[in-house]
């Protein structure tokens, strides 16, 4: 999901069965992504160039750019949305929002971890280094929490676009963003997962009364 730097791209067990179509793309966007990321490891961020992109993924750049619109897209971009969003909507509807929160976020985070740890760590260095790509991750979370404030909708029957239901929603997209962002200036010595509870714990309950 774009706001989730530690999220893998979901694999072929999370989607449904797909067209041939379908699935050339997702192999087509995870070749891009693969290039992409072995290029900045190699090199960084600001010498990796959508051509060399391209001939890695072995693509045309114009493929490269009809995929993801700017660069900054690769490294933020995964598929993790709609299965967040279905996940959701899953859940029972009895249970208090922010459980079901809790649940769907550490659900997703812990995999994209453990199955791609280098990825993952590269993903947040970048964004921490790089403001082009911190100023679009801060874009793609007014989408996806637009996205979630739809389903916060169907299960409360509160208005998506009220105040309460965006202001709740950015503060999550935001604390999301943070809990990265400190992963990556700590040296990723953190356990991710452990920094997510901890963000879902202030954005529930406030401010503790003393640092953890």
């Amino acid at each position: 999901m774009n706001h989730m730097t530690a999220a893998r791209p979901a694999s072929p067990a999370d989607r449904p069965q797909l067209g041939l179509r379908e699935r050339k793309k997702i192999k087509t966007r995870e070749a891009i992504r693969t290039a992409t990321y072995a290029l900045i490891g190699e090199q960084g961020y600001d010498a990796t160039t959508i051509d060399q992109i391209a001939e890695r993924a072995e693509v045309s750049p114009s493929t490269v750019f009809r995929y993801f619109p700017t660069k900054e897209d690769i490294v933020l971009t995964d598929e993790w949305d709609p299965v967040l969003v279905a996940e959701l909507r899953a859940r029972p509807a009895d249970e208090p929002w922010p459980d079901s929160v809790r649940h769907v976020m550490l659900k997703a985070v812990r995999p994209g971890i453990e199955d791609d740890p280098e990825v993952a760590r590269l993903r947040t260095r970048v964004m921490v280094q790089v403001p082009a790509v911190r100023s679009r991750m801060m874009e793609s979370m007014s989408v996806t929490g637009r996205m979630f404030g739809e389903v916060i909708g169907e299960r409360t029957g509160l208005d998506p676009e009220s105040l309460e239901v965006r202001v709740y929603t950015m503060s999550l997209m935001g604390g999301l963003m943070q809990a990265s962002i400190y992963w990556a200036e700590h040296g990723h010595r953190d356990d991710f997962a452990t920094l997510l509870d901890r963000t879902l714990d202030v954005l529930e309950h406030g401010l503790p009364s003393k640092n953890p």
